[in-house]
Order: structure tokens, then sequence, then C-alpha cells
């Protein structure tokens, strides 16, 4: 079974979510942050079990850009340069439906990494 086709993807800039609505008006939010930790890139899962990248620092990351991938997918382009990583489909509905699950992992193995949702530095954007 393959998940459901967005009818329609919106970008909340000011919230940093990414709204996908479906047909019967089913709709759900996920923040940039949550799509930016888990990318399905390489660069951020690795090449198997084991080799993934605890993504840190992402709280304040936005899109820059959202593009379509043939029938399938988007492609996310992040403002800190990141746009690697196919989100299919079923890659989104996937992690809508195990967000709560998702996040709580991630928060845990930030915590055991002594790492942190901020940024470390000065945050610079470009205008």
């Amino acid at each position: 079974m393959s998940a459901p086709i967005p009818v329609k993807v919106h970008y909340h800039k000011q919230a940093r979510e990414l709204e996908l609505t479906y047909e019967g008006g089913e709709r759900h939010r996920l923040s940039v942050e949550y799509l930016r930790v888990f990318s399905p890139s390489a660069e951020v899962r690795g090449h198997g079990k084991g080799q993934e990248t605890l993504q840190v620092g992402k709280k304040h990351v936005g899109l820059a850009n959202i593009t379509q991938a043939g029938r399938y997918a988007l492609k996310l382009h992040f403002d800190d340069g990141h746009d690697s990583g196919l989100y299919s489909w079923d890659y989104l509905y996937d992690l809508i439906r195990h967000q709560e699950a998702n996040w709580a992992d991630y928060l845990k193995r930030l915590e055991e990494a002594g790492a942190s949702r901020e940024p470390l530095g000065i945050e610079i954007k470009q205008l």
C-alpha cells in the first residue's frame, strides 16, 4: 500500500512548517527542523545502519525553496545549504505517522550526545 499524495503543499514561513493537505481535507504540519534532522539524504542517514549523522543546531532552519521531483517526491532546499535527499510521498507520510516517536527519539539522542537543537555561534542569514 502506498501513501496518499498531497493535493496541496504549503510552506508557512513564519512558523517554519510545511503543511501537506490530502484529499478529503486531511492536513498535517511538519516543522522544517523535523524535516531537516530526518532528511532521507545519505549525508544524514549514511549508507547503512549505524552510519547516521546526528543533526545538531537545526532549531531555526528554514526552507529556501521546494521543488517537485517527478510525480513521486519533493526536494527541499534548506536555508543552511542542505538540499540532498528526496522526500518521497511514502517517506513524508511515514514522517507524519511516526512524528511523535521520531521526535522523542531525536531529543533522547541529542541529550545522550550532549548536543543541542540550538545553533552554535552567531546566526547570520543573508537577505
